[in-house]
C-alpha cells in the first residue's frame, strides 16, 4: 500500500511539473519600466514585444500554441521587479520572463526566476555583473555588457585620441561603476588622478548634481568628457554640458546611445557626440541586413516611429525563445537552457551567439557619431541620427573565459554558472 501511494504521489508531482507543457497558451512574462526614468526605453520594448508576438501568432504560434504577453511595471525598482517576477510565475504561470532597462532590476528579478525554475532574458541591461559575478544558469542577456561596449569604444578612442586626458561623470550604481572601470581599462586611463571622475546620485540626481560634476570636468582641462550615464540622466547632463559650452572644449563620449535618447536630447545638442550601439534602425541599411530592414519597415509602418536598439533586443528575445522551444520541442526550462547554450543565429544583423559558459549574447558592437543637425532634420521622421565609424565583433570584444572566471573569483563565486 505504501509503495502504491508513493507511486501515485510521484505521478501527481510529475503531472504538476509538466502542466506548463500541456497548456493551450504559452505565456511570456514581460517585466519592464512602464513608468519611472526609463519609461521611454520601456515603451520601445513594449511596442517590439507586441509586434513580435502578433507576428508569431499570425504565423501559427509556438508549437501550434497561441502566445500571450503578461505585463508588469517595474517602475525601475529592483524590489518591484522581484515582486513582479514572483507574481508572474506563481500566479500567472508564465513560461519565461524578459525585459527591463536597469541592471539592478534585472539581476534581482533573474534570481527570483531562477529560484522558481524559469529562464529570465535580460534586455537593456549592461552591467558586467548580470552575466558575470551575479550570473546564473537561468539568466540570458541579449544586450552587450559594459566590457564589450568599453572594449569596442576604447579601441576606437585610443586610436583616434591617443594620450588625451579624460574626465568621467558616472552614475553611482552597478552599471555606472562597471562601465567606468571597463572604459578606463581599454583607454589606458586607470590613473584616476590623471583622469579624474565625479559621481552623480542614482536614481535621484538633480540638475545641480550634473552641473557640479560638469563644472569639475571643465576645470580639469580634460580633452575627452565621458558621460557614463543613461536614460533621463544622460539627457539632462548633455543639456547642461551644451549650456556650459563644453562641446566646444571637449569631445563628449557616451558608452551607449539609442535613437530614443537622441530624440529627447535633440540633433543640435547631440551633433558630433561619439557612442556605441549594438543596433539602431539605420544600421541595417548602412550595412545591408535585409531582415533588419524588414523589421524597421514593419515597426515604423505600425507605430509611426523608428525602432531603437532596445526594441530590437526585445524583438530578438521573443523570436529566440520561439526558436529554442521549437528546436527543443518543449517549454521545459532545463531543455531550453540546453538548446540556447552555444546556439548561433542571424536575425536583425550579422551572426550572433548565446555563449555557453556565461549566457552572454555575442554580437557586433558599432561605434557611431551623431550626424550634423541639417542631415537629421531632412530625413523622414527626423530620426537618422548616426553614422557608423567603427565596429568590433562580439567574440573579440567580450571577456575570455579566463577573464570571466577571474571576475567570478573576485566575487567569491564558482568558476561556472
Amino acid at each position: 500500500m505504501h509503495n502504491k501511494r508513493a507511486s501515485l504521489l510521484a505521478g501527481f508531482i510529475l503531472l504538476l511539473a509538466s502542466f506548463p507543457l500541456l497548456a493551450d497558451t504559452i505565456k511570456l512574462g514581460f517585466n519592464y519600466p512602464q513608468t519611472g526614468r526609463y519609461k521611454d526605453l520601456g515603451l520601445q520594448q513594449r511596442l517590439a514585444a507586441f509586434l513580435a508576438i502578433e507576428e508569431i501568432n499570425n504565423g501559427g504560434g509556438i508549437l501550434g500554441k497561441k502566445v500571450e504577453l503578461v505585463i508588469r511595471d517595474t517602475a525601475g525598482s529592483p524590489e518591484q521587479g522581484a515582486k513582479n517576477t514572483e507574481e508572474l510565475i506563481k500566479k500567472e504561470k508564465v513560461h519565461m520572463l524578459f525585459g527591463g532597462a536597469s541592471s539592478a532590476v534585472t539581476i534581482v528579478s533573474g534570481k527570483v526566476a531562477r529560484d522558481l525554475g524559469r529562464i529570465y532574458f535580460g534586455s537593456t541591461t549592461s552591467a558586467n555583473a548580470t552575466t558575470g559575478s551575479e550570473g546564473h544558469d537561468h539568466m540570458f542577456r541579449e544586450y552587450p555588457n559594459a566590457w564589450m561596449t568599453a572594449h569596442t569604444l576604447g579601441n576606437y578612442l585610443s586610436t583616434t585620441f591617443g594620450d588625451s586626458k579624460y574626465f568621467y561623470v558616472t552614475a553611482d550604481y552597478t552599471w555606472g561603476w562597471s562601465s567606468e572601470a571597463s572604459l578606463r581599462q581599454f583607454t589606458d586611463t586607470t590613473d584616476d588622478q590623471a583622469h579624474p571622475h565625479a559621481l552623480t546620485p542614482f536614481p535621484r540626481a538633480l540638475m545641480s548634481d550634473f552641473r557640479a560634476a560638469l563644472t569639475a570636468a571643465e576645470e580639469s582641462g580634460a580633452d575627452v568628457l565621458m558621460l557614463v550615464l543613461y536614460g533621463d540622466d544622460v539627457v539632462r547632463a548633455l543639456r547642461v554640458a551644451y549650456e556650459m559650452g563644453l562641446k566646444d572644449k571637449m569631445q563628449i563620449v557616451l558608452p551607449n546611445i539609442t535613437v530614443g535618447i537622441a530624440h529627447k536630447v535633440g540633433a543640435t545638442i547631440l551633433e558630433g557626440v561619439i557612442s556605441t550601439t549594438p543596433w539602431e534602425w539605420m544600421i541595417p541599411y548602412q550595412l545591408d541586413f535585409p531582415r533588419g530592414q524588414e523589421f524597421v519597415e514593419t515597426f515604423t509602418d505600425k507605430y509611426q516611429v523608428r525602432p531603437t536598439s532596445t526594441a530590437a533586443t526585445v524583438y530578438s528575445i521573443v523570436y529566440q525563445y520561439k526558436d529554442a522551444v521549437e528546436r527543443a520541442g518543449t517549454t521545459n526550462t532545463r531543455a531550453l537552457i540546453k538548446a540556447l547554450e552555444g546556439h548561433e543565429f542571424t536575425l536583425l544583423k550579422d551572426r550572433q551567439q548565446w555563449r555557453d559558459f556565461d549566457h552572454q549574447n555575442l554580437q557586433t558592437m558599432y561605434v557611431v557619431r551623431a550626424k550634423p543637425r541639417e542631415e537629421v532634420v531632412k530625413a523622414p521622421l527626423r530620426s537618422d541620427f548616426f553614422e557608423v565609424i567603427g565596429s568590433m565583433k562580439g567574440h573579440k570584444s567580450a571577456q575570455t573565459l579566463v577573464q570571466w572566471q577571474a571576475e567570478r573569483a573576485a566575487a567569491d563565486k564558482p568558476p561556472h554558472l
